[in-house]
């Protein structure tokens, strides 16, 4: 089979014939159908330290945003069966440590991580434990359900924040997920949604999507926030991971508001907590992942009733053997690209 391998420790991957793998005994056989790239992945192909901080175990097959059908398990898999259509969570738990144990999985203190420590889906066939695979209904296509890992980030991110009926939002950034947030948040209810994003294509689907678009780069989101009536949004997601972003988008928050972090700066930032959070009452929040398996469940109803389209967040589709374009896409694409063995 085809397989794209990280094989050491500097810039680049490579594809290889590779045998087909043998699920252990609580492993399952994926046929892949696609595979989305994920900012990570393109980290990982350039070995950058934010890719080197994961730690990843080389040589790797990498990618871990999938979908596909099962045809063989391990003999110790009960739930799962030979042609079950799955998407795989990322965060590989141990189901004994402490926060598995008390409802918080997806932070799992023994965690490995599908595609990075542990082999993934930039292939024509993956393994995956079984406790990570979720069954999907019918009604839910392939496309849609490889991209069931980031939009499950953004589900994760909405039940952090607390209801949103009739609230203000700032979104910052608008990559796919920070898009996936506004489509989200409209559904949920929220009554006014800002937009930061720099790149007019982007700013130009957000407000697609229904947001109020703000330029940082022109626009002070702190300011134009501020004049709301409550002084400034209930709620503010940070999706960008820009180190510059995570100031201005907290003092867009009203006092006693409420703040998601969802992107990985790539260097430490500095907040004024006694400003921000002891005066100003703002509730801090983080995001890794999605909830195990709450996030996945809420999502599941939500595409299955076509009240939420994953699938129309993917804007490139290539064979696995344009890996590299794919990859380089990433930086310029609006949306999810999606790769297919």
């Amino acid at each position: 089979m085809q397989a794209l391998i990280k094989e050491r420790a500097a810039t680049g991957a490579v594809l290889i014939e590779a045998p087909r793998p043998t699920p252990a005994a609580d492993e399952v056989l994926i046929e892949v159908a696609g595979t989305s790239i994920c900012g990570t992945d393109r980290h990982l192909y350039e070995w950058t330290p934010s890719a080197r901080a994961f730690d990843p175990v080389l040589p790797l097959v990498f990618g871990h945003e999938t979908a596909g059908t099962v045809v063989a398990t391990g003999a110790a898999v009960k739930a799962i069966r030979v042609g079950d259509r799955v998407s795989v969570e990322t965060h590989v738990f141990c189901g004994r440590c402490y926060p598995c144990r008390t409802g918080d999985a997806h932070n799992c203190a023994r965690m490995g991580l599908f595609g990075l420590t542990l082999p993934g889906a930039f292939a024509a066939y993956a393994i995956a434990p079984e406790r990570v695979c979720f069954v999907l209904p019918d009604e839910v296509s392939f496309d849609a359900a490889a991209l069931f890992e980031p939009a499950g980030v953004a589900v994760h991110a909405l039940e952090r924040a607390g209801p949103l009926l009739g609230a203000s939002v700032l979104v910052s950034g608008c990559g796919p997920i920070g898009l996936m947030l506004i489509a989200l948040c409209r559904i949920a209810g929220a009554a006014r949604i800002f937009a930061a994003e720099p790149v007019a294509e982007k700013r130009a689907w957000a407000a697609d999507l229904g947001a109020i678009v703000l330029d940082p780069l022109v626009d002070d989101p702190a300011a134009v926030c501020g004049e709301l009536r409550r002084g400034g949004v209930d709620v503010a997601f940070e999706c960008s991971g820009a180190p510059q972003a995570l100031p201005g988008m907290l003092a867009a928050i009203r006092r006693e508001g409420r703040a998601v972090t969802i992107g990985h700066p790539g260097e430490a930032v500095a907040i004024d907590v006694a400003a921000t959070v002891n005066k100003g009452g703002v509730t801090l929040a983080g995001v890794f992942g999605r909830r195990v398996w709450s996030s996945w469940e809420t999502l599941v109803e939500l595409v299955s009733s076509r009240r939420f389209e994953p699938e129309e967040f993917i804007t490139l589709r290539l064979p696995l053997e344009q890996f590299e374009q794919a990859i380089t896409a990433t930086a310029t694409e609006p949306g999810k690209v999606l790769l297919q063995p």
